[in-house]
C-alpha cells in the first residue's frame, strides 16, 4: 500500500471514528423516559455495542498502521474533534461580535444639526476621537466657516477681507478649540493627565491665503500631541509641507481643516507645476486623509439646506423650515447617503416632502396674503 493511500485510509478511518462517538453520544442517552425510548432500547442497545466493537477495531487497525498504541489514537480522535468543535465557536464568536460592533447605515438619523459654532467643535472632536480610534490618523475636517457669535442657520458670510479675514475671524477660532477637545494618545496615558488642556499653539505659513499650523501640545506626553492644517490649498508647496508633517508626525494624529481641494480633479493641469497632480496623490490622497466630519451649508431650491458627515455615519441631509409658532426655523431630515450629495438628490428629497411642496417664496407670500 503506497504511503498517499495509507494516509487517505487513515483520514477516512478517523472520520468514521468520531461519526461513531458522535451516533454512540446519540443512542444512548440514559435519562429518556419516552415510550419510544423504552420500546426500543433494547434494539439501541445492541446497535450501540455493535458501534463500540466496530469502533474498538478500527482504532486497533490505526493503532497497527501507525505504530501507536490505542489510546494514543483515541486520544488523536477525541483532540480532532474538539479541535473542530473550537473552530466552529470561534467562527461563531466572530460573526457575533462582527454584527455587534457594526453601524447600522441609518443610525445617523439621530444626529442634531449644530445651532452654534461650540456646538459644531463639539460635535466634530468626538467623530475625529471615534475615527482615531479606529485607526483613522490622517482626517479632513471641513467646518461651517461661522464666527463665535453665529448661528450656523444665519446668513452665509461673503468675507470681504477674503482668507486673511476668513482664517482670523473662523478657520483659526475653530481649530485651535477642536485641538483643546481632542484626546489622541497613541499610548496609554494618565487619566488625570489627559483631562488637562493642551497647549495649542498656532503658526502662520503663509498670511495671505490663511494658511496656518496649529499644534496642541499634550499634557500627557508628545505621543498625545496633535496637528492640524488649515487653509491648505493645490499649490505644490502644501503637498510638500503636508509630506514633512506627515512623516514627522508617524501614528499621532494630524487633520487638514477645510482645504481649497475637493478631489483630486481640482489640480487639474499647471504647467507651472509639472507632476503636481501625481505628487498630491502619492502625499494626501493615497494617505487616506478621509472626511471624518463635514458641515456644509448649501442653497436648494430656494431653501436653506445642510449635510452633515460625522463619522461613522453616512452622510445626513437637513433642510430649515420657517415656524410660525415658534418664531424660528426648525430642522427636517430629508433622508441620507453613503457619499456626498449633489442638489439633484437633494432636490428630489426636498420634492418627496409635503412640508416643501410649495417654494419658499410661495409660503412667504401665502402668509402674507
Amino acid at each position: 500500500m503506497t504511503r498517499t493511500s495509507t494516509m487517505r485510509r487513515n483520514a477516512i478511518i478517523f472520520a468514521v471514528l468520531a461519526c461513531t462517538v458522535s451516533a454512540f453520544t446519540t443512542t444512548t442517552n440514559p435519562f429518556s423516559t419516552t415510550t419510544t425510548a423504552l420500546k426500543y432500547s433494547s434494539e439501541n442497545n445492541d446497535e450501540a455495542a455493535k458501534l463500540l466493537e466496530k469502533a474498538a477495531a478500527l482504532r486497533a487497525e490505526v493503532a497497527a498502521m501507525t505504530g501507536k498504541t490505542v489510546e494514543e489514537v483515541e486520544n488523536e480522535a477525541r483532540q480532532k474533534k474538539e479541535d473542530a468543535r473550537l473552530r466552529t465557536e470561534a467562527s461563531r464568536a466572530k460573526r457575533e461580535e462582527e454584527r455587534a460592533n457594526a453601524v447600522p447605515r441609518d443610525e445617523g438619523r439621530y444626529l442634531d444639526v449644530p445651532s452654534t459654532s461650540e456646538d459644531m467643535v463639539y460635535q466634530a472632536a468626538r467623530a475625529v476621537e471615534r475615527a482615531f480610534k479606529d485607526g483613522i490618523n490622517r482626517q479632513t475636517v471641513r467646518f461651517a466657516l461661522i464666527r463665535e457669535d453665529q448661528y450656523v442657520n444665519g446668513e452665509m458670510n461673503q468675507w470681504p477681507g477674503g482668507a486673511m479675514q476668513m482664517s482670523r475671524e473662523s478657520g483659526k477660532p475653530l481649530t485651535k478649540e477642536l485641538l483643546k477637545q481632542i484626546r489622541a494618545p497613541t499610548k496609554d496615558a494618565d487619566v488625570n493627565e489627559l483631562r488637562l488642556p493642551p497647549t495649542v499653539k498656532e503658526q502662520d505659513v503663509l498670511d495671505f491665503d490663511g494658511s496656518a499650523l496649529i499644534t496642541a501640545e499634550a499634557k500627557a506626553g508628545a505621543n498625545g500631541d496633535v496637528q492640524a492644517l488649515l487653509f491648505p490649498n493645490t499649490d505644490t508647496k502644501y503637498i510638500k509641507d503636508i509630506d514633512a508633517i506627515d512623516q514627522a508626525m508617524g501614528k499621532r494624529l494630524f487633520l487638514l481643516v477645510n482645504p481649497f481641494w475637493r478631489n483630486l480633479d481640482s489640480w487639474g493641469m499647471n504647467i507651472l507645476a509639472p507632476g503636481a497632480k501625481k505628487k498630491a496623490q502619492a502625499v494626501i490622497f493615497d494617505k487616506g486623509y478621509d472626511e471624518t466630519y463635514s458641515l456644509l451649508r448649501f442653497s436648494c431650491r430656494g431653501e436653506e439646506c445642510v449635510a452633515l458627515k460625522c463619522y461613522p455615519y453616512d452622510w445626513q441631509i437637513y433642510a430649515y423650515r420657517e415656524d410660525d409658532y415658534a418664531g424660528m426655523d426648525s430642522v427636517i431630515r430629508l433622508g441620507s447617503t453613503k457619499e456626498e450629495p449633489g442638489s439633484a438628490y437633494v432636490t428630489e428629497l426636498l420634492n418627496e416632502r409635503p412640508e416643501f411642496k410649495d417654494t419658499r417664496n410661495m409660503r412667504q407670500l401665502r402668509k402674507n396674503f
